[in-house]
C-alpha cells in the first residue's frame, strides 16, 4: 500500500481498508498454497501447444499407472473451459463442503491411491459453459491448490488446456518447481506448435521431464498391427533436436477411445495391447526420472522390558521407543 494512502483526497479510508484486507487474504492463501505443496514431492504439468493431441488421455493414464504402482497420486484438471478428467474416470460425486470454514475441501477419490479435482465436479450442471476471463481462472487454480485436502502425495499430475495462456502460466507462477511433460503427435503442424510450449517452459524456467509422442501409428482392431497414419518419429526427432528426454510413443487404439468414453481408462481396464504396453513404458520412464517418496525407514530397536534400549549413554529416540 502506498505511503500516501489516507492523505490523498482521492483515497478514502474504506478503499484503503479494502486493499489491506485483499492483501491479507492473498497472503493467507499464499501460506495455504505453501503448506499444501510442501506435502507433494513431484508436480507435473501435462501440456502442449496444440489441441487434440490427447493431453487428458495421457494425464489420466499417467495418474492411473502411477497409482497402480502403489504411489499416492493427485490429478488436477486445470482445463477450466473443457474439463474432461471427471467424465473419463466416470466419477459421479459432488463437492462436499468442509465441516468448518477453516477446513480443507476433500477431493474426489477414484481409489485409495488417486485423488481428483476438477471444476466440473463443483458445478450443479456439468454441461454449463465456463465463461471466465483471466483473473477468475487464476484464482480458481490457486484455490485448487490452497483449499483442497491433497495430503501427502508422491505425484500431482496437472492436466492443462492447449496453448501457453492463463492456465499453464498460472500453474508456473503458483507451483514452484513444477515440471512439464510435453505431448505431441508426429506430424509437422503439431510439432511446430509444440516447439512454442517448449520455449514457454524455457521462458518461465520450468524443467521438462520429457516429450511423449501420442497417436504414433494406428493399431488395427482386426490384425492388431500398427499403421502410421500420422507418420511416426516426429516427437522423438523433436526431443533429440531440443535436447530433451523422450518418454515414448503411444499408438492410436480404438480401445483407448472407447475406454475414455466409458469412464474406464485404458490402464484401469487390464486390456493388453500395444497402446497399453506403451502407456506402461511411459509411466515407468516418468517414475525413473522422478522417483517417488522413499518409504524405507530406519529400523527401531524396541526397548527391553524394565529399561531403555539406549544403554547408559542417554536416551536416543532414533534407536528406541522410549
Amino acid at each position: 500500500m502506498s505511503s500516501s494512502c489516507g492523505t490523498s483526497s482521492s483515497c478514502s479510508s474504506s478503499s484503503c481498508n479494502s486493499q489491506e484486507s485483499q492483501q491479507a487474504r492473498m497472503a493467507q492463501q499464499d501460506n495455504a498454497i505453501t503448506r499444501s505443496l510442501g506435502k507433494i514431492k513431484h508436480k507435473i504439468l501435462v501440456m502442449s501447444g496444440k489441441g487434440g493431441v490427447g493431453k487428458s488421455t495421457v494425464s489420466v493414464n499417467l495418474a492411473l499407472g502411477l497409482a497402480k504402482k502403489g504411489h499416492q497420486v493427485g490429478l488436477m484438471d486445470v482445463d477450466l473451459h473443457g474439463p474432461d478428467v471427471i467424465r473419463m474416470l466416470d466419477l459421479k460425486g459432488e463437492l462436499v463442503p468442509p465441516a468448518t470454514p477453516d477446513a480443507l475441501v476433500p477431493p474426489l477419490k477414484y481409489s485409495d491411491n488417486l485423488k481428483v479435482v476438477s471444476l466440473e465436479y463443483m458445478m450443479k450442471d456439468r454441461d454449463e459453459a465456463i465463461i471466465w476471463r483471466g483473473p477468475l481462472k487464476i484464482q480458481a487454480i490457486r484455490q485448487f491448490v490452497a483449499d483442497m485436502d491433497w495430503g501427502e502425495l508422491d505425484y500431482l499430475i496437472i492436466d492443462a488446456p492447449p496453448g501457453t495462456g492463463d492456465e499453464p502460466l498460472s500453474v508456473a507462477q503458483t507451483i514452484p518447481n513444477v515440471k512439464a511433460i510435453v505431448v505431441t503427435t508426429p506430424q509437422k503442424v503439431a510439432l511446430a506448435d509444440v516447439r512454442k510450449s517448449i520455449n514457454f517452459c524455457k521462458t518461465v524456467e520450468m524443467d521438462i521431464v520429457g516429450v511423449i509422442e501420442n497417436m504414433s501409428g494406428f493399431v488395427c482392431p482386426h490384425c492388431n498391427q500398427t499403421v502410421d497414419i500420422f507418420k511416426t518419429g516426429g516427437g522423438e526427432d523433436l526431443a533429440r533436436e531440443m535436447d530433451l528426454p523422450f518418454l515414448g510413443k503411444i499408438p492410436m487404439d480404438p480401445k483407448v477411445v472407447i475406454a475414455g468414453d466409458d469412464g474406464a481408462p485404458y490402464l484401469s481396464s487390464g486390456v493388453d495391447s500395444p497402446a497399453a504396453q506403451a502407456f506402461a513404458a511411459v509411466v515407468t520412464a516418468v517414475e525413473v526420472r522422478l522417483p517417488p517418496i522413499s518409504t524405507v525407514k530406519s529400523p527401531i530397536n524396541i526397548a527391553p522390558a524394565g529399561g531403555c534400549g539406549c544403554g547408559s549413554g542417554g536416551c536416543n529416540t532414533s534407536k528406541c521407543n522410549c
